[in-house]
């Protein structure tokens, strides 16, 4: 019959029950299972038909069981004591950021990101880092700071993967229904929802700004499907990293400079700006140019306002994860920008150019340019990240380059499985969900009886196997494979059997399939029929990345031989619901990515909050988090130029520590069929690395050594009518005019010092002669730069210290001395240099000036 209208019938929420409509827009349900139960209670089959989306939920529910949740008493109880935990939750003062920091009532920030992992529900990320920056809000909020969050709403999200019957990613774009998102207009003063707009070439675009509550904060999405724009403009935000170079340029224009202006209307207005990754680093040219327009500044006095309230974390090791745009293209989109700004062309194209490439414009530079705060996701990440943009600072010591490290974390109540939480309110101390960054804590685990978590963790085990499984026969029932195929699905996975799970996005430095590069040995360890070992596959490959499809294609086809089929499994469409069920059900965590490639990567650290072990190479977190007794280590720290001999040597590591350590180990079981030692690991892994490896211990980095500072440096530059940042931005042109003229060279007689004995402990005197050349001695430090030389005949491990001024014989130069004293013995180097010195720089090297010795 055909039909000639649709009505939608939504049930009547009644006013006993009104919070759950509340809770449903609010994305605080995410990480508090009693708020889910309670829409589970009322329907079960609706809310897992509808993907356990509660904003859906309540508007195709029966008006009839609604009702009847009005007379079941239990219920009712249940709903009263979440609805005031929520209420409470929303409304309490007592916050970890109001206790630690009582006098910054004006504090506030944004945080920028071009994708955010909070639910499933709302698809717009696409792997790890959007999964951090929800997990960043989700803490922001629990912990009160006063955060705002940016971004875009990609209408269609990022793409659904299919693997077909040859085993090859198809991708499908759908689009959301915004009615059934817990999303909402953005308002201003008067009720309306905001529109912005931004300048392209030849045109304005218009974007439209939503707004999704994440507990106590607000994150603001844009959204470019506006009449007003032509019908491609509104296309620009609909999909996650889609379409070329121009649609990515002009996305991250919406995101920088549309979203700093769509916080203008409004009216929330942010102090600190945090840049999460370069996507977003045009945001710091529209504060600068806010400042020239509106407040009278030049480029160099509103830069150093930006450099004040700029923070940027980098993610990235791998080139193809820095955005660049060739020259053309910034001329194109920026040609009627830099005029606003006060500066030329050349100088608004050196803010984002690297040494040696005349050719791109790198947005990570750009960031790094303008942000006075910069980090990379771990310690070795850190160190990598000064590597490759050291030549942004020319002549800085790798390990002087101004980029530091907060090691990225999880946020522990959305990765934690309902029944270990159950363990953990047992034998925890009572507040523990609050305190979970403290270390003391966690030794409460060993109060846990081994079997109770062991039980609980193969009852997770099974019922990540039943998900894995209806995963499976919807895979081969949309491939159209037969019904024996459909059914010899029920026999896969074996629920006894040592699981390993890898997950995550499939770049080919991550090395999905490395575990089969030698196929006859991992066979051989996974058909031990006293001692099965079987495996879990997931993870999406970018649409253009060719390589990346070879490799799911490869594991696909490994899956269907003999002596691998039914031990090897590869599930379709990784998302956070799936990557739920894997981090807490399988028994070891597997990643392997070519190191140091892997920024920080934290899936590992989802699975130690449920008492699952990591298996890793030492690259990201793992460094950190590797104890000895917590997890298992692939290879070591070697580096290697032969990618060929790094898998090789990887790959034997994987089959020398799977089967001769791990294995055994599982399998090793007592009377009553519980591996104590296994557990005693698992115990282990969560006393040691759960306290260290959440959000709320990362996001009190960020606010104690990023947020804050800067906050406190900006209040600083801005009193007076921004005089502080007016003279340092006159100072630093006097300086960079003056400083070619600037010259150090070594004593006459320095060459007799050059080889010169001392016994341990003898103090030794060095000078050098420092021409200022028209800078006055004041603004600059002279500094001895000495260490052990290493294997190189680098200096390793430099220790600096402050040259001190001597009476000059004539005014053109100034001799400069200090006295070191080494007592253990070996090889040492030494030079000296001079670098400016002003107390308002946030880092010595501000400026990129630095001058060395010459003979």
């Amino acid at each position: 019959m055909y039909i000639l209208g649709k009505i939608t019938v939504t049930a009547v929420l009644p006013d006993r029950l009104k919070k759950l409509r509340d809770m449903a827009y609010n994305l605080w349900w995410t990480w508090n299972a009693d708020a889910i139960d309670l829409y589970r209670e009322i329907d079960i089959d609706l809310w897992e038909r509808l993907n356990k989306n509660p904003v859906s939920f309540l508007q195709e529910v029966s008006q009839k069981k609604l009702e009847q949740k009005l007379m079941d008493e239990g219920f009712l109880a249940r709903y009263d004591k979440t609805s005031a935990r929520f209420d409470s939750y929303i409304s309490s003062k007592d916050t970890w950021f109001n206790q630690t920091y009582p006098a910054k009532n004006d504090f506030s920030m944004a945080y920028f990101s071009a994708e955010y992992g909070l639910n499933e529900v709302l698809p717009i990320y696409s792997g790890g880092l959007g999964v951090l920056s929800g997990d960043h809000c989700k803490s922001a909020s629990d912990l009160g700071l006063p955060f705002t969050a940016v971004g875009l709403f990609y209408k269609q999200g990022y793409f659904s993967q299919h693997i077909n019957r040859d085993g090859w990613q198809e991708t499908k774009f759908t689009d959301l229904n915004v009615s059934q998102l817990p999303i909402r207009p953005a308002l201003d003063s008067e009720n309306r929802q905001v529109t912005v707009s931004v300048e392209l070439p030849g045109r304005l675009i218009y974007v439209k700004v939503w707004e999704v509550k994440v507990g106590r904060i607000s994150l603001f999405l844009m959204d470019s499907d506006v009449e007003q724009n032509s019908s491609s403009d509104r296309m620009l935000t609909a999909r996650l990293y889609g379409g070329d170079q121009e649609t990515r340029i002009q996305q991250e224009i919406i995101l920088g400079i549309g979203g700093f202006r769509a916080l203008q209307a409004l009216g929330v207005t942010p102090r600190i700006y945090h840049m999460n990754e370069g996507h977003s680093s045009f945001l710091g040219l529209e504060i600068i140019r806010r400042l020239v327009q509106e407040k009278g500044l030049s480029f160099n006095e509103a830069k150093e306002l930006a450099l004040s309230s700029l923070v940027f974390t980098t993610h990235t090791p791998v080139p193809a994860g820095n955005d660049v745009f060739p020259l053309h293209m910034i001329d194109k989109y920026f040609g009627n920008y830099w005029g606003s700004l006060g500066i030329s062309r050349h100088e608004f194209l050196d803010l984002g150019m690297k040494i040696n490439d005349n050719h791109n414009f790198n947005m990570t530079v750009l960031a790094l340019t303008l942000a006075g705060r910069k980090n990379g996701v771990s310690e070795l990440h850190g160190a990598v990240s000064r590597n490759i943009f050291g030549n942004v600072w020319p002549g800085v010591p790798e390990d002087e380059v101004p980029i530091g490290h907060i090691t990225n974390g999880v946020h522990t109540m959305t990765w934690l499985s309902p029944s270990i939480k159950e363990l953990y309110d047992r034998y925890l101390s009572p507040g523990w969900e609050e305190n979970s960054f403290r270390k003391e804590i966690w030794s409460q685990i060993d109060d846990i009886p081994d079997e109770l978590l062991w039980q609980a963790h193969c009852r997770l085990k099974s019922k990540m196997i039943e998900f894995v499984r209806s995963k499976l026969k919807q895979q081969r029932s949309e491939n159209g494979e037969s019904s024996e195929s459909i059914r010899e699905v029920d026999t896969l996975l074996d629920p006894d059997a040592l699981t390993l799970g890898f997950a995550r996005r499939f770049a080919t430095y991550k090395r999905a399939n490395l575990i089969f590069r030698d196929a006859a040995r991992i066979q051989k360890i996974m058909n031990d029929p006293k001692r099965p070992v079987q495996i879990i596959f997931a993870g999406k490959a970018h649409p253009a990345d060719s390589p990346a499809h070879d490799v799911i294609k490869n594991i696909n086809d490994i899956a269907r031989q003999e002596g691998f089929n039914g031990k090897v499994i590869l599930v379709e469409n990784y998302n956070m619901t799936l990557a739920r069920n894997l981090v807490q059900g399988v028994d070891i965590w597997l990643n392997n990515p070519r190191r140091p490639l892997e920024a920080s990567g934290t899936s590992g650290q989802k699975v130690c909050i449920n008492g699952i072990v990591n298996f890793s190479i030492l690259d990201g977190w793992w460094c950190e988090g590797y104890n000895g007794k917590n997890g298992w280590v692939i290879g070591d720290d070697s580096f290697y130029d032969n990618e060929h001999y790094q898998d090789n040597a990887d790959s034997q590591s994987i089959y020398e520590i799977l089967g001769n350590e791990i294995v055994p180990l599982f399998y090793d079981r007592d009377d009553k069929g519980v591996p104590v030692k296994w557990v005693q690991v698992m115990k282990e892994s969560i006393k040691s690395l759960v306290h260290n490896y959440g959000t709320h211990r990362m996001v009190q980095d960020y606010t104690n050594k990023m947020y804050i500072p800067s906050f406190e440096r900006l209040t600083a530059m801005s009193s007076d009518n921004y005089a502080r940042a007016k003279d340092l931005a006159h100072w630093k042109l006097y300086m960079a005019q003056n400083w070619p003229h600037l010259s150090i060279t070594a004593e006459k007689d320095m060459s007799s010092l050059k080889e010169q004995k001392a016994i341990s402990g003898e103090t030794i005197s060095i000078c050098a002669s420092v021409y200022p050349g028209g800078i006055d001695p004041s603004n600059i430090d002279v500094q001895l730069y000495y260490g052990c030389i290493g294997k190189n005949g680098m200096i390793e491990n430099p220790e600096v210290k402050s040259m001190h001024s001597i009476e000059s014989p004539d005014q053109c130069s100034c001799r400069y001395c200090c006295d070191i004293s080494i007592t253990e013995g070996g090889q040492y180097g030494y030079t000296v240099r001079v670098v400016p010195r002003h107390k308002d720089l946030i880092s010595k090297f501000d400026i990129g000036l630095i001058k060395w010795v010459v003979e």
